[in-house]
């Protein structure tokens, strides 16, 4: 087998322009490696070889004519079960949509197929996206590819693993509370949120749509940038994207933004929960700054150790009312034991969803009844906006934030299956994020003496990517632990 699935973005499309490589080659490559691996992994839930290979054959076809569209023309990247592909099933990982075939697909696929990017395979993941393990999934969950016993984070784990383990070039991602980047720490890979309303969420199947972005899983700093780039963009079919600010060349920026850089580190973050290896690496990582340059500035986010009880209710309370259309009418799983309209309803939503979506959809159920709607509800929200006055002060004295992007390595499965309060405090650093709705980009900065990858968070102002990836990129150029790879 060729080592062509471990390559980057950045080196494929040099290796394609210089007709050293074709996609087909790289698509073999790339089914090779998950024909050999994903037995023990458990990446993806589904995959059409043929398919990937017809869409090769095109991209080698134009670039033969001269007319390749980029960087990403001919690049395997494979996509989460909750993003919408024509003609292929869009389950959520849930017993719900088992049987959903997409009519239609989502923007940011139509933009990658518009880049000559192959569609490739689905992914597992936490059912619905709620989770930070994938252990929540109907079908099957993925493992952490550098320890097969622990998980790889959620609920975009199978994007995660399928990255770390070479099962794509690239993958794709959404992020509700972390859920990207929490699983690219826990995998050692990078993955990156962007502003919220930077790519449309038109075929993403919204948890909490106020809060889920989608977003690249990459290896390299550079191979997110140029994902980005491809997804951007303001879309006619989502009225809460928006179009980009600022810089957009984010690929071509990094080779210009050097810095130094003033960078804020909040304490809250390095207080009781986290890991002593976590922090020791992560300290590490900003002495690093520091020496290249860099100022460091202690800053505070007072409001952050609110941000769990915020999400969790801002979040199921959107999902209760995103899932309500799942009722067993229009589509998705229909009980076949119903016996009128309400037990269809209620046959219906009882088997088809799992225990932590019905956790969800019935907390946030509660929150939105008449009767606590301004006690929990509408106070979350004035925090929420807390939150992100925050954020915005801080930002009045610092170009980005430095924070580690779990508070531990990846836990071993079934550890906190019975413990939801454990569960959701494995996001406890990137929530904040999403509720100010700012970039945000995890990027490998080491490993545990288990040899367990360990994540470092880049937090940027809003539509501040360019300058988010650069000040990431820089670290990644400084140190090699991109370049590791899990030995399966």
């Amino acid at each position: 087998m060729s080592d062509l699935h471990f390559k980057t973005i950045t080196e494929l499309a040099a290796m394609l322009a210089a007709g050293e490589t074709t996609s087909v080659s790289i698509t073999h490559a790339v089914i090779e490696r998950t024909a050999a691996v994903d037995a023990q992994v458990k990446a993806f839930l589904s995959s059409d070889p043929e398919d990937a290979l017809a869409q090769a054959e095109a991209s080698d076809e134009r670039r033969a004519l001269g007319r390749a569209i980029g960087s990403l023309d001919g690049i395997p990247i494979g996509i989460k079960d909750t993003l919408a592909v024509k003609d292929q099933h869009l389950r959520c990982a849930s017993k719900m949509l088992e049987n959903y075939v997409s009519p239609f697909d989502a923007t940011c696929i139509t933009k990658l197929r518009e880049a000559g990017a192959i569609i490739w395979g689905r992914l597992n993941m936490d059912e619905f996206a709620m989770g930070s393990s994938t252990e929540n999934s109907a079908f099957q969950t993925t493992c952490n590819p550098w320890n097969l016993e622990t998980i790889p984070g959620g609920s975009s784990g199978g994007s995660a693993a399928a990255m770390s383990a070479g099962e794509a070039i690239a993958t794709l991602g959404t992020d509700t509370g972390g859920s990207i980047r929490q699983p690219a720490a826990l995998c050692g890979v990078v993955g990156m949120k962007p502003t919220y309303g930077l790519i449309s969420r038109y075929g993403l199947v919204a948890f909490a749509s106020s809060l889920d972005q989608v977003g690249p899983f990459a290896r390299t700093v550079e191979d997110a940038a140029l994902l980005m780039e491809a997804m951007l963009g303001k879309d006619p079919l989502d009225s809460t994207s928006i179009a980009p600010e600022g810089e957009t060349n984010y690929a071509a920026a990094l080779k210009v933004k050097k810095g130094p850089w003033k960078l804020g580190v909040p304490q809250e973050f390095f207080g009781e929960g986290i890991d002593p290896e976590v922090k020791v690496n992560i300290e590490k990582a900003i002495d690093w700054y520091k020496e290249q340059g860099c100022e460091i500035v202690d800053i505070s986010l007072p409001h952050s150790e609110l941000a769990v009880p915020v999400y969790y209710i801002v979040a199921t309370a959107e999902a209760s009312s995103n899932l309500a259309r799942f009722d067993g009418v229009r589509y998705g799983h229909r009980s076949e034991e119903a016996k009128d309209a309400l037990t269809l309803f209620t046959k219906s939503r009882g088997e088809g969803f799992g225990d932590e979506v019905k956790r969800r959809i019935i907390l946030g159920t509660y929150v939105l009844s008449s009767g606590y709607y301004d006690a929990y509800y509408l106070r979350a929200q004035k925090v929420r906006r807390r939150i992100l006055g925050d954020f915005e002060k801080a930002f009045e004295q610092v170009d980005a934030i430095l924070t580690p992007t779990s508070p531990t390595p990846a836990f071993n499965r079934g550890e906190r299956a019975n413990d939801p309060l454990a569960m959701y405090l494995s996001d406890v650093y990137t929530i904040s994020v999403n509720l100010a709705g700012l970039p945000a980009i995890s990027i490998p900065s080491g490993f545990t003496e288990r040899g367990l990858p360990i994540g470092l968070q880049v937090i940027g102002k809003a539509f501040g990517e360019a300058d988010m990836f650069a000040i990431a990129n820089a670290f990644e150029q400084g140190h090699d632990y991109y370049k590791a790879v899990p030995a399966l």
